[in-house]
């Protein structure tokens, strides 16, 4: 699933992972004071600390990019490789535009509180100056991402292009493994379409956390005191942390179930369409008493997914609505006693909302996680028959032997 596309998929990750956080602490500790070394802020006519954040992440990528291209040539590493560190770098810049429309929440919001509170303070021009900013933001931040969307749908086609091409080439191998053809075309299309969504939210959610982190750690010092616990030192990232695992911690305990669920539902769901197929070919298939015990064993088990979700969806979006008015109940004496403006509130509030969804990526994605860890095992056991593992047979048994005896 992996290798056929990426370059040495364990080391490759590792060191992905291992040089993003040298590269992060490199530029806290060293060269976020360099300015811009290169000039080219001068030419583009911007600031220069502006202009290097964004070289210095391009070149970061870029160099990690090209080395592997170097150290481990592949038959996909322009779009495996290249196309990862290319998706990674836009995913980081539209992040820094939700830093600036953070900004510009803070800027705007007090404007209008002057405005209010002050007649003629505030000039027209400044007010739709203002909406004018946040529309140029705002309109390359949709052009980033339709752009990004569309290189993302077509590196993981890509990718399910890879798995397609190593399959085929063994299907004289593997056409004989139970539940060969769906492994081969849905499984492969499922697994491709699940990693696009799901991986760009993971980055997305890790990007937007070493973003707005820092961000709501300077805006906690607004916050004196909080309700219960009265004055703690950066309430608000505590707070975040805590009801995020918080969080993670009963949605996995709620649903820990269902992957072993959504997996046995394709096993019953694949021998009820394979004695179908069979049964257009041959006469003495697909009778109906050994239908309706295949779609007996598919209904049973639907039922039970059914019950599952039930209580897991009490327990998800309890949770998540109580998450929607945390951070006014953790501001409620700082509002009262006016311990803010209007803007900075709407900053702190925005802030803390991009950090709490980073934080809680596990419990926003489980539903997908789950159906995702289905699809990897069936992939997993059909990789495991390819290599001749006999016990890998156990993962595809279907129910089907037993019903039509």
């Amino acid at each position: 699933m992996f290798r056929c596309f990426f370059p040495s998929p364990r080391m490759f990750c590792i060191s992905a992972g291992a040089w993003a956080l040298a590269a992060l602490l490199f530029w806290y500790l060293v060269a976020h004071d360099w300015g811009d070394p290169t000039g080219i802020s001068g030419l583009l006519g911007v600031e220069e600390k502006t202009a290097w954040v964004y070289l210095y992440t391009f070149i970061a990528y870029a160099a990690f990019a090209g080395f592997w291209m170097w150290f481990r040539p592949h038959r996909w590493s322009l779009w495996s490789v290249a196309g990862s560190a290319l998706i990674v770098f836009v995913t980081w810049f539209q992040v820094q535009l939700d830093v600036m429309i953070n900004e510009w929440f803070g800027r705007f919001y007090d404007t209008i509180q002057t405005a209010l509170g002050e007649p003629g303070a505030v000039t027209l021009e400044d007010y739709y100056g203002q909406l004018a900013t946040f529309l140029v933001i705002a309109m390359v931040f949709i052009t980033t991402a339709v752009l990004n969307a569309f290189f993302t749908a077509h590196f993981v086609f890509r990718w399910r292009t890879a798995m397609n091409d190593r399959y085929v080439e063994l299907w004289q191998q593997v056409r004989h493994i139970e539940g060969a053809s769906q492994r081969v075309q849905e499984d492969a299309m499922r697994f491709a379409n699940i990693m696009e969504s799901l991986g760009v939210r993971l980055i997305d959610a890790v990007m937007t956390l070493v973003a707005f982190l820092p961000i709501l750690w300077g805006l906690s010092q607004h916050i004196r005191e909080i309700p219960v616990f009265g004055e703690v030192a950066y309430a608000l990232v505590w707070i975040a942390i805590i009801w995020s695992v918080f969080g993670t911690g009963i949605l996995a305990l709620a649903g820990f179930r269902l992957p072993g669920l959504e997996f046995r539902n394709q096993r019953v769901e694949a021998a009820f369409r394979k004695e179908l197929v069979v049964g257009e070919d041959r006469e003495d298939r697909a009778q109906p008493p050994t239908l309706y015990e295949l779609f007996a064993n598919v209904r049973r088990n639907y039922f039970r997914l059914y019950l599952n979700y039930l209580y897991f969806n009490v327990v998800r979006y309890g949770y998540l609505q109580a998450g929607v008015i945390l951070p006014y109940i953790a501001l409620g004496p700082t509002i009262v006693t006016a311990g803010v403006t209007l803007g900075v509130m709407q900053q702190i509030i925005r802030a803390f909302s991009r950090v709490e969804n980073s934080f809680q990526f596990l419990v926003n994605s489980w539903t997908t996680i789950v159906e995702l860890m289905s699809i990897y095992k069936r992939l997993a056991a059909f990789e495991r028959a390819i290599a001749g593992d006999d016990q890998a047979a156990i993962e595809f048994e279907t129910g089907y032997r037993t019903a039509v005896g």
